[in-house]
């Protein structure tokens, strides 16, 4: 989509940094981070949320994704939360699937990721 960020970040158009990246997915730290450490795995096809026909491909990727991202940043073994908001209520600002990756420090209950 023309329009969309994550699809513009996840084609190479901004030159981020990506800490992973496959034929399916990219991932790179957020901008606004709410942990220390706070990582977005964003697939580079266009799917508006989790249960937008998401291919289980895409979906293997995000995972194996989030795997790779807790090793390289070192709390695989200290623990990390992954999120994935669906919809303008549950926080989703943008409207691309996108899991986020948090941790780096004990993680309160009430920790919403927004994006």
């Amino acid at each position: 989509m023309d329009d969309c960020i994550f699809c513009k970040i996840a084609s190479g158009s901004f030159g981020t940094e990506f800490l992973y990246e496959d034929e399916n997915v990219v991932a790179f730290k957020d901008l606004s981070p709410q942990a220390p450490v706070h990582v977005l795995v964003v697939p580079k096809a266009h799917y508006a949320n989790i249960i937008d026909g998401v291919p289980a491909e895409v979906l293997a990727s995000m995972a194996k994704a989030a795997e790779a991202v807790a090793q390289t940043c070192g709390i695989d073994a200290s623990g990390f939360r992954c999120i994935m908001n669906t919809g303008a209520d549950a926080g989703q600002t943008v409207m691309h699937l996108h899991m986020h990756v948090l941790g780096g420090a004990p993680l309160g209950e009430g920790l919403i990721a927004k994006a």
